[in-house]
């Protein structure tokens, strides 16, 4: 029974595929850039989403909006769309997707239409914001909306989530709800994250590595390049602890955990800055920036701890120099400790392998990243939370782009999962 109800739905969803494609471009018409990015916030493209759905049949829409005086209207809303299950035990699914957008970036790298002027062509919908997040916005709609046109009722309550400030740390955003409305979440909640993927929809992703970003700022004594012994070339002495820390961080948090591509933590330097502008300056000062994605299994603390370690040995190898030795500082840019991964075997991970077994003919292959994602927000108050969609990873490029078969294969899985 449940069956036919599912091929009833599919074939609705296919339906509603050039009415998908117009709503999607209709809110990335709209920019949602958070203040840290320059932008005005989600106030706009909250207010035309709630217009679009208001009388669509959801149970209940509520909206929370985190106070934040540098955006328009002084607020950065967050709306929960519920649609009532039949079975009152179920556990709800949410499927949580985020309004903001990233800048544009280089305007001239826009070569098929600009940024927030959306065009249709070849089975594609191009816009900023299209696939990050657009695209998880319209097919999680979509799929209820299919639901609702046809009077079916999903076996568990649905909670539809469009957050903010995503993309800049989710402060006002999931974050806000998880903090200040907690009794929002059930402990048998399920979840699903549709914020990242791969193009053919096969990896479902359980688990996140640990991300520390630090900058190293090295002061020594600035000097003509004519004469070095008068100074402390704090460049040199930032290259040797760039080079000290690559190896040593790598050899000892050497271990593998297979779930993670890479299987590996990582410590890379990813930029450089030096207020010398004259090839003949020795710089007084020099910074190093570290990206560090950790294997949960190891702590950020420890290797913060090892890393001012390392600085401190490396210096002393300069002492001396012009009367003097080098002084080293390290900012934490970013911290995002990992919580514990979701299982394997949870009941949204297997419900997940068999909507995309059952829908689209896909046996799905379950992993980590070493990204950061809303995800481990909900891992870390306990609630199960897989990361899934199906996308060709175009966000934060320019060009960016949805494809609209993506759009309509996802919102079958989706129905699928409430379903179930």
């Amino acid at each position: 029974m449940v069956i036919g109800l599912l091929d009833r739905v599919i074939a609705r969803i296919d339906s509603m595929r050039d009415e998908m494609a117009r709503t999607l471009s209709e809110l990335i018409s709209i920019p949602a850039i958070g203040p840290d990015n320059g932008g005005e916030g989600e106030y706009d493209k909250a207010a035309r989403l709630l217009d679009i759905i208001k009388d669509w049949g959801f149970t209940k829409i509520e909206r929370y909006d985190a106070p934040d005086p540098r955006v328009k209207h002084g607020v950065r809303p967050n709306i929960l769309a519920y649609y009532e299950g039949s079975d009152p035990n179920a556990s709800r699914l949410w499927i949580l997707s985020h309004l903001d957008v990233v800048p544009p970036g280089d305007l001239s790298k826009w070569t098929v239409t600009k940024p927030f002027e959306p065009v249709i062509r070849d089975g594609k919908v191009y816009g900023r914001g299209s696939e990050d997040n657009g695209q998880a916005i319209v097919s999680s709609l979509y799929a209820v909306k299919a639901l609702m046109e046809l009077g079916v009722k999903p076996r568990r309550t649905v909670v539809l989530a469009f957050v903010s400030d995503e993309e800049t740390g989710s402060k006002y955003g999931l974050g806000y709800l998880v903090e200040k409305h907690r009794e929002l979440f059930r402990d048998n909640d399920l979840v699903l994250v549709p914020d990242a993927g791969v193009p053919d929809g096969s990896f479902i992703e359980i688990a996140e590595k640990s991300i520390l970003w630090v900058k190293i700022k090295i002061t020594g004594a600035q000097t003509h390049a004519s004469t070095p012994h008068r100074g402390i070339n704090a460049h040199a002495v930032a290259s040797r602890i760039t080079s000290n820390l690559y190896r040593y961080l790598y050899k000892k948090y050497s271990e593998r955990d297979e779930l993670f591509d890479p299987p590996l933590s990582t410590f890379e330097p990813t930029m450089t800055f030096n207020p010398s502008n004259a090839p003949n300056i020795i710089p007084g000062e020099y910074s190093v920036v570290f990206d560090c994605r950790i294997l949960p299994k190891y702590s950020i603390d420890d290797v913060l701890r090892d890393m001012k370690n390392t600085c401190k040995n490396t210096i002393r190898r300069f002492k001396g120099l012009a009367g003097g030795k080098p002084g080293f500082n390290i900012e934490v840019l970013q911290r995002l400790d990992a919580p514990a991964p979701t299982p394997k075997d949870s009941e949204i991970v297997r419900l997940l392998e068999r909507a995309l077994r059952e829908v689209r003919g896909i046996q799905p292959r379950v992993g980590g990243i070493g990204g950061g994602t809303v995800a481990a927000l909900f891992r870390k108050i306990g609630l199960p939370a897989a990361v899934w969609s199906t996308i060709d990873e175009m966000a934060h490029q320019p060009n960016e782009y949805a494809k609209i078969d993506n759009l309509v294969n996802d919102a079958k899985v989706m129905a699928a999962l409430m379903m179930y």
